[in-house]
């Protein structure tokens, strides 16, 4: 098959933790050919969407992950299947390549679908289960976010289309820097903000579990640094070996079908406790921890789901 990856510079990836890397790596490794370009090198032109990019071999090592090939220019639409792998923040630049690679369908297979990641980022998506999720509250309104934190005390405070834990604030009832905070993410941005009560599970760890296709493969546990509230793996989260439990197990059957049914064949949801907090579908990590931790081959079973689904 003749693949392309939408992503972030490749030449930044660590070779040892990029979900991205591994899945090209796994592709190659089944014969497919490899194309490789930035979004901002996606177009459409007069009735074509196009982008500006390289062939590219993988390596596995450290520093120089890929060999390029020349800049050419591609006609997506010849390609059997296009990844959407270019990291959040979730914008009107990610939101217009959305649009621009819905207009592929019928022709080539995107992964995820971009009309669903475009309708289901990350943080809203978990609305649809207001019974697996800790209470929420969506707002830009500081009255509302204030009325929140009175009902629930310890809450945390982050950026609704945030990632990799930027922005991520434990306000608890003692704090008096709630107003502050508003009017800093206010002053700067438009976007609402997503208030969630506090959960004391996070001390244990944030798991997360990767699904493919809508099945839950396993998870791996990401341990908060001493001292620290947020367990993402960019602010110092620790990879740990875990299982998955029942609870995780009822989340995964409760969401799976719709996320099968809407093309969404990598998924990395977040669960703390009992708790389901996210449902990562733009570029979910956690490919290489768990294969390590599990000796299982992740990035394999999602391009046998791939396969399936051409």
């Amino acid at each position: 098959m003749k693949i392309a990856f939408q992503m972030d510079p490749i030449g930044a990836v660590d070779i040892n933790a990029d979900s991205s890397f591994r899945l090209a790596e796994e592709a190659q490794a089944r014969g497919h050919q490899l194309f490789y370009y930035d979004p901002d090198r996606l177009a459409y032109q007069e009735g074509r969407i196009t982008a500006r990019g390289h062939d590219m071999e993988v390596q596995r090592v450290a520093g120089d992950p890929a060999r390029l090939g020349p800049e050419r220019e591609v006609d997506l639409s010849e390609f059997d299947v296009i990844w959407l792998r270019q990291d959040p923040p979730f914008d009107m630049h990610y939101i217009t390549a959305t649009h621009l690679l819905d207009r592929l369908r019928g022709q080539t297979l995107v992964v995820n679908d971009p009309f669903w990641v475009r309708n289901y980022p990350e943080k809203l998506l978990v609305l649809d289960f207001p019974d697996l999720t800790p209470p929420t509250t969506v707002a830009r309104d500081l009255a509302t976010i204030k009325a929140f934190k009175d009902r629930h005390g310890d809450i945390i405070l982050k950026p609704l289309y945030g990632n990799g834990g930027a922005g991520v604030f434990r306000l608890d009832g003692s704090d008096r820097n709630l107003t502050s905070l508003h009017e800093l993410f206010t002053g700067f941005s438009r976007e609402p903000l997503i208030v969630q009560k506090f959960l004391p599970d996070v001390s244990q760890g944030d798991k997360r579990v990767i699904l493919v296709d809508g099945e839950p493969v396993g998870a791996i546990n990401r341990v908060p640094a001493a001292g620290e509230t947020r367990s993402n793996m960019h602010v110092g989260g620790r990879p740990e070996k875990v299982g998955l439990s029942e609870r995780d197990r009822e989340i995964c059957a409760a969401i799976g079908p719709l996320l099968r049914e809407k093309g969404q064949i990598f998924v990395g949801i977040d669960v703390i406790g009992n708790y389901l907090t996210e449902i990562n579908v733009t570029s979910p990590t956690g490919i290489q921890e768990l294969e390590r931790f599990d000796g299982i081959n992740v990035a394999g079973r999602i391009w046998e789901a791939i396969e399936a689904r051409l």
